[in-house]
């Protein structure tokens, strides 16, 4: 039983070349870096900056952004590697296909279907919350039982994902457009509040700027991080090591430059621009990080900060309310691009698994006026607004972030296994310092795993014992891989 049958790049190019799977190639390096941008800025900007500085980090918040950033650099660069040598879609579900082997390659994209799609659903219901207080702003109430804090069915969430699903099922170029739009609204909106705010900095609130270290035994039992129950550690908030417990919370701003990978095979350059894109989203957004974490512990002290919505309370704290209104609406779009994007990654790594037989082939047929994977596309729309819509989160949303840091790790082994194998390669991009920095990348991604808690790993656990018993009743004997006939198209 050959579970790690490998799929060869050559034949993965192929397939894309299919008609009936054949994605139209619309998309270039600014498209690119702007998807990076549209998913990575939104939630973590502006809500973890205050949360992390007021309970862990103080003023040294920014520290933590760097720390994250260069984790993320380092798996970044074997994005690029993979995403420059396969421009397929699947991202790292086709990079495992092509280096370790189908089973392996069906774990990460079962792992990138829970990311991804729990993701989606959970930043629409914060979606869902923000719209629900704008129109109270203006004298508009939404019943509570369609919207609220514990709504019988959050309709918002449900009306913006139906929305996005058929932006992203009637084409990729205005998908593109789209994203561009609301970007551009967020990224004004965190421009000025890094200007406006430079007027209202108080000196004193930058001492001390990394704040004496206090022992935190605030989570126990199955709450506690994983590394506390394995080695005894017990958290500590503030110092150095509050620094660093920081950077495991806001790693997860970061999250989403690896979809720009999920696209490579809708870019008319991906040898070029997939590189570009991904490298040039996370040095955008790590400078607007840096700069609003300083801007905000410098207006407000980092104690006093809400958790809630740090950047507009800030304002408020000093005096400015009409900026915090103009925040939320920053904040609105710049959750909106998320769920889009996330939406758009989901399809695709589906799409792969799809094409590949592990999953029902049919759904990976490509509308020929929309050039997308339509039928596709309609169900992940369907299955996330039925998350979205009935479906009380919680903590379950952490497990977006196993899944990612797992997909990470992933990656970063795949990098050093194909330049091991297929030296002969053309590569348009090379990670620098192979293996030290694939290396580096997974130590430090598996860092960050043990800080996460004992009942994500749990859960974590159960969903990919699901998936391997899937794989078994059916990828495994539907593979595209293991049928050569089906393999030639005939």
């Amino acid at each position: 039983m050959d579970i790690f049958r490998t799929k060869s790049v050559e034949q993965s190019i192929r397939d894309t070349e299919a008609p009936e799977h054949q994605l139209r190639k619309r998309l270039t390096a600014t498209d690119l870096t702007v998807f990076g941008i549209g998913v990575i800025v939104g939630t973590g900007i502006f809500v973890l900056t205050g949360q992390v500085a007021k309970e862990l980090a103080g003023p040294a918040v920014a520290i933590s952004f760097i720390v994250a950033a260069v984790v993320c650099a380092l798996a970044a660069l074997c994005y690029a590697e993979f995403a420059s040598t396969i421009p397929v879609a699947g991202s790292a579900y086709t990079f495992s296909f092509a280096t370790l082997g189908e089973f392996p390659a069906w774990v990460i994209g079962w792992d990138l279907v829970l990311e991804l799609a729990l993701a989606a659903a959970v930043v629409s219901v914060g979606w869902a919350g923000y719209f629900a207080s704008m129109l109270a702003s203006v004298g508009i109430e939404l019943p509570a039982t369609i919207a609220g804090d514990d709504p019988v069915v959050n309709l918002p969430a449900i009306v913006i994902v139906a929305v996005l699903t058929t932006i992203l099922a009637v084409g990729i170029k205005l998908s593109s457009r789209v994203n561009l739009i609301l970007v551009i609204t967020k990224v004004a909106v965190v421009l000025l509040v890094i200007v406006a705010g430079l007027f209202f900095i108080n000196g004193a609130n930058y001492t001390p700027f990394i704040p004496e270290p206090v022992p935190t035994p605030r989570v126990e039992g199955l709450k506690a991080p994983l590394i506390q129950l394995v080695f005894g550690i017990t958290p500590v908030a503030f110092g150095v090591i509050g620094i660093f417990s920081a950077a495991a919370i806001v790693f997860f701003a970061f999250i989403g430059f690896d979809i720009v990978a999920t696209a490579a095979e809708e870019t008319v350059t991906p040898q070029r621009d997939v590189p570009r894109g991904i490298l040039g989203s996370l040095a955008i957004c790590t400078v607007l990080y840096v700069a609003v974490s300083l801007v905000v512990v410098g207006m407000q002290r980092y104690s006093e900060l809400s958790t809630s919505a740090p950047l507009s309370d800030a304002f408020i704290a000093v005096g400015q309310p009409w900026l915090a209104g103009i925040i939320s609406v920053g904040a609105l779009a710049g959750l909106t691009t998320v769920v889009l994007v996330l939406l758009l990654g989901q399809t695709r790594v589906l799409f792969a698994m799809c094409r590949d037989g592990l999953l029902p082939r049919p759904m990976a047929k490509v509308n020929p006026h929309f050039g997308t994977p339509v039928r596709l596309t309609i169900l992940i729309g369907l299955v996330t607004m039925a998350l979205a819509g009935f479906v009380s989160f919680g903590e379950l949303a952490e497990l977006v972030n196993i899944g990612t840091l797992f997909a990470f790790v992933v990656v970063s082994i795949g990098v050093i296994v194909l330049r091991r194998t297929r030296p002969d390669l053309p590569r348009a991009f090379k990670a620098p310092l192979v293996p030290v920095l694939p290396i580096l990348s997974v130590l430090a991604c598996v860092y960050l795993m043990l800080n996460l808690p004992v009942q994500t790993w749990l859960r974590f656990v159960i969903w990919m014992i699901i998936g391997v018993v899937l794989y078994f009743a059916y990828g495994y004997w539907h593979s595209r891989t293991a049928m050569p006939w089906q393999k030639a198209g005939r």
